[in-house]
């Protein structure tokens, strides 16, 4: 995540039924910042995360295998 400056950025993981999986809040600094996801708690299937940060959104599809 490139943040412009410091804010909170939230993560959320959702199933392919729209149900909430996790959440994930933290602030971050300004720059290039990593965020990482642990899947080891997940069963096989198709998740989607979103990232959200200051009115930016964006969701992304990832496969647990």
């Amino acid at each position: 995540v490139n943040l412009e400056r410091s804010l909170n950025v939230r993560m959320t993981i959702t199933n392919v039924l729209g149900q909430t999986i996790s959440e994930k809040s933290q602030n971050m600094s300004a720059g290039v910042n990593t965020l990482q996801i642990d899947a080891t708690n997940l069963t096989s299937g198709i998740y989607f995360y979103t990232i959200n940060a200051g009115g930016f959104n964006v969701t992304n599809k990832m496969i647990v295998r």
